[in-house]
C-alpha cells in the first residue's frame, strides 16, 4: 500500500535552495509550473519537497531526512571534489547500527544524513 515518502522541508530563500540542490546536489526541479513559495526536486529516486518559512532561524531549524544510497562511498567522494561542506561530526563513518553514513546541513541548517547498510 505505501509507496514513497516525499519529505517537507522549510527553506527561507526558494533561490538559494534551488541554486544549492539544482547546482550542487545534482538535483533537477520537479513540475512544469513554479508555485509560489513552494520547490520539490528530484534525484534518481529521491524526492524532497520545501515549503518557505521565511522567519525561520536557521540554529532552530530541526528538519532532517535520511536518505539511502547503494553507493556512498562513490557519492561522498563526489561532494567532496564539488568542494559541498560535510557536517562537522558527519564525516563518512561505519555506525554501530550496520550503516555507513555522512551528513551535510543545506542553506537553511535542515540536515541530510546519507547511509548505506554495511555488506
Amino acid at each position: 500500500m505505501l509507496k514513497a515518502i516525499h519529505p517537507k522541508l522549510p527553506m527561507r530563500d526558494k533561490a538559494k535552495t534551488r541554486d544549492f540542490y539544482l547546482n550542487r546536489l545534482g538535483f533537477e526541479e520537479l513540475g512544469n509550473q513554479d508555485y509560489e513559495g513552494y520547490l520539490m526536486v528530484k534525484k534518481e529516486e529521491i524526492e524532497i519537497h520545501f515549503f518557505e518559512f521565511k522567519e525561520l532561524n536557521p540554529k532552530e531549524n530541526y528538519g532532517q531526512v535520511y536518505i539511502r544510497t547503494d553507493n556512498i562511498k562513490e557519492f561522498y567522494q563526489s561532494l567532496l571534489g564539488k568542494n559541498i561542506a560535510i557536517h562537522p561530526n558527519g564525516h563518512l563513518t561505519t555506525k554501530p547500527w550496520g550503516q555507513i553514513e555522512f551528513a551535510l546541513l543545506d542553506p537553511d541548517n535542515n540536515l541530510l544524513t546519507f547511509g548505506q547498510g554495511v555488506v
